[in-house]
């Protein structure tokens, strides 16, 4: 991934509460529009002029259905719409290329998507917790182990929010000394401090979080204290790009992280030991272990991305189709579909038994595709731009079908609940950052929220 200098993080560690008035007149300037080419442009282009000393409302389905806008941008106080503001960021919006080559014959490959479908329906909105992000390339900081139950992070803190309970609580602090609770005879565990979380995953009960500095960090839901911690290298461009937790075919549960020195680390998630290293050819940015555990799809600073043996590391196929660099990943639960997400603003689905060609091609609106995840019951493919954009795909019919969330702001993670009830987007935003929830739509059934 492209080396990145973060010595400085006051644009996320501060508190944006003191805004100034929104210049109407500054609108259109060039500044306004966010783009995916650093995290100085995680801002807000939004200056809200309410009294900044009050509570930041949240919005419900009923605030939503009544005209409130879900993000809670007062559009009425502007004098533009959103209309007029979704066109020009359009318009305007510069995506990031690490390979700028011509994407002319692109468009010739795509699906044509159907995007009016709904299948997932706003529900609620936060912005008592918002999500932050370290680095421009990296949108894995949000998940849901429950479609009450979500984490994030915020600053220099993992967050757990209730959706339920409408109450967020600080569950890890890295900015502070973090210290291992048990010491363990031949694991090389060790103090850190002031960690930037550049990735992170939570799974089994177990939060994976990965850091700026090739630091990896483990620590147990349910447990106070962290329970592992260490720096996997001492490189000095070794962020830590993806962390996972899978199960190996024999059941035993393992993290795998994927770093900037071309390295895979596989660890044992009870005892923490290293077991095992692949060494690849270019940075990782982003590893998926297949369902049965046996398969590890590798992807990063190339525009091929590979099949590896999970055990071993050998690699056993080559993706090719895409344009640039890749930075998401994931597995259908069958098995047989890979998704790969690429800074060519492509999806790309690909058939192991047969991956002479992808499956299916699906086209971002107007950024690269930096998450992408399937619901468990693999109905659904969700996959999100650097900002603005959620797409939706219905599996069964082919991904020709589609659901499109429009929003305004860098999003942070994107996670299904594990019983697919639920989708969480984090916004990162210096103003509207939030968590927004949207649940599944049942025919003829709506359930909204009693708060």
């Amino acid at each position: 991934m492209e080396q990145f200098q973060n010595d400085d993080l006051a644009y996320i560690v501060d508190d944006y509460f003191e805004v100034g008035d929104f210049d109407d007149g500054q609108f259109f300037s060039d500044d306004d529009f966010h783009t995916d080419q650093s995290t100085e442009h995680i801002d807000s282009d939004f200056e809200d002029d309410i009294d900044t000393s009050t509570p930041r409302t949240d919005t419900s389905a009923l605030d939503a259905r009544n005209g409130k806008d879900i993000q809670g941008i007062p559009w009425e106080r502007f004098t533009f719409t959103r209309e007029n503001y979704r066109e020009n960021r359009l318009s305007q919006y510069k995506n990031f290329e690490s390979l700028p080559i011509s994407r002319d014959e692109l468009e010739k490959e795509c699906l044509r998507v159907e995007k009016g479908n709904k299948f997932y329906d706003f529900q609620f909105n936060t912005r008592l917790v918002k999500s932050t992000i370290v680095h421009f390339q990296l949108r894995n900081l949000l998940w849901a182990t429950s479609k009450h139950d979500v984490y994030l992070m915020q600053n220099y803190s993992v967050m757990h929010w209730s959706s339920s309970l409408r109450r967020g609580k600080e569950v890890l602090n890295v900015a502070k000394q973090i210290v291992p609770t048990v010491k363990r005879p031949g694991v090389s565990s060790q103090s850190l401090s002031r960690v930037q979380i550049s990735t992170m995953t939570v799974k089994e009960n177990l939060i994976v979080a990965g850091g700026f500095q090739g630091e990896l960090i483990c620590k147990y839901v349910n447990n106070p204290g962290v329970a592992f911690c260490t720096k996997m290298t001492t490189e000095e461009n070794a962020i830590t790009n993806a962390v996972d937790i899978f199960q190996n075919p024999d059941g035993a549960t393992r993290v795998v992280a994927a770093n900037n020195d071309a390295k895979i680390r596989i660890y044992d998630a009870k005892t923490f030991t290293c077991l095992n290293g692949f060494t690849f050819g270019w940075s990782v940015n982003s590893t998926a272990v297949s369902p049965n555990g046996k398969m590890l799809a590798v992807l990063g600073d190339s525009t091929e991305c590979l099949l590896a043996d999970a055990n071993s590391g050998k690699v056993i196929e080559s993706l090719k189709g895409h344009l640039d660099y890749s930075f998401a990943s994931a597995w259908h639960p069958d098995g047989h579909i890979l998704a790969t997400g690429n800074q060519d603003t492509t999806c790309r689905l690909w058939d192991i038994r047969n991956t002479s060609k992808s499956l299916a091609v699906l086209k971002g609106r107007m950024g690269s595709i930096r998450c992408v995840k399937f619901s468990s019951d693999g109905k659904f493919l969700s996959t999100a731009e650097p900002a603005d954009f959620v797409h939706i795909y219905e599996s069964r019919t082919g991904y020709e079908q589609a659901q499109e969330i429009d929003l305004f702001g860098e999003i942070a993670g994107i996670s299904f609940s594990p019983d697919t009830e639920a989708l969480f987007v984090g916004v990162a935003d210096r103003i509207y950052g939030s968590v927004l929830e949207f649940n599944k739509r049942h025919h003829n059934k709506y359930i909204d929220s009693m708060f």
